[in-house]
C-alpha cells in the first residue's frame, strides 16, 4: 500500500429545480468533459444518475430514449459524437466483478466513462475523475455535489465552465450553488 498523499480536492454544491437544469448541467458537462474522464455517480434510485447521463448523451448527438440504465447489462456503450461508456456496478457482489468488465481499457480510451453506483467499490476507480453525488430534494429537484479527485488541472475547465455558465442561470431560479471549496485532504 503506497503512503497517504495530500492532495487538493475541488468541490461544487449545485442545487437543481427541476428535470430541464439537470438537463442543462448535463449539456454544461458536456461541454468541457475531457477525453479519457471518468464520472463516478452516486446517489440513490431514481435520484438521477441515468437522467444525467442521458443528457449529456444528447448533446453528443445520441438521440433521446436510446441511453437506458445499465443495471440488468453493467454496461451500455454509445457512440455519438464522443463515445460514452456506461456502467451500472449495483447488481455487482464484489470487486472481482468489476474488475472482469475491464474497466480500466475504458478508462483509459477516448470517450468518458461514466459509472453509476461507483461508490460500491472505490478502489477500482481511477485517482483522476469526477465524482457527482446526487441528492433528491424534492419531486424534480437535486443537489449535486462535484467533487475533483486528484489532480484538479484536468478537470479545472469543466469546474471553471460551470461556475460561470450557472452564475448566469441564478437570477432564473432553477440554479444555487456554493462557491468552490478547495479541501486538503488525504486519500490512497
Amino acid at each position: 500500500m503506497k503512503p497517504a498523499e495530500l492532495k487538493s480536492i475541488t468541490k461544487l454544491t449545485i442545487d437543481v429545480s427541476d428535470l430541464s437544469a439537470t438537463d442543462h448541467l448535463g449539456r454544461l458537462l458536456a461541454e468541457t468533459l475531457p477525453d479519457g474522464s471518468v464520472v463516478a455517480l452516486i446517489g440513490t434510485l431514481g435520484s438521477g444518475k441515468t437522467r444525467l447521463v442521458q443528457s449529456v448523451a444528447h448533446y453528443w448527438g445520441i438521440e433521446e430514449g436510446i441511453v437506458s440504465s445499465p443495471t440488468f447489462v453493467l454496461l451500455h456503450e454509445y457512440d455519438g459524437n464522443r463515445p460514452i461508456y456506461h456502467f451500472d456496478t449495483y447488481r455487482l457482489t464484489n470487486e472481482d466483478e468489476f474488475r472482469q468488465l475491464s474497466p480500466d481499457d475504458y478508462f483509459e480510451g477516448n470517450g468518458v466513462t461514466f459509472i453509476e453506483w461507483a461508490d460500491k467499490y472505490p478502489a477500482v476507480l481511477p485517482d483522476e475523475r469526477l465524482e457527482i453525488q446526487i441528492e433528491i430534494t424534492g419531486n424534480f429537484s437535486r443537489r449535486f455535489q462535484i467533487t475533483v479527485f486528484g489532480n484538479s488541472n484536468i478537470f479545472s475547465k469543466t469546474i471553471q465552465h460551470l461556475t460561470r455558465e450557472l452564475s448566469v442561470f441564478r437570477s432564473t431560479n432553477q440554479f444555487e450553488f456554493e462557491e468552490i471549496q478547495e479541501i486538503q485532504s488525504e486519500y490512497r
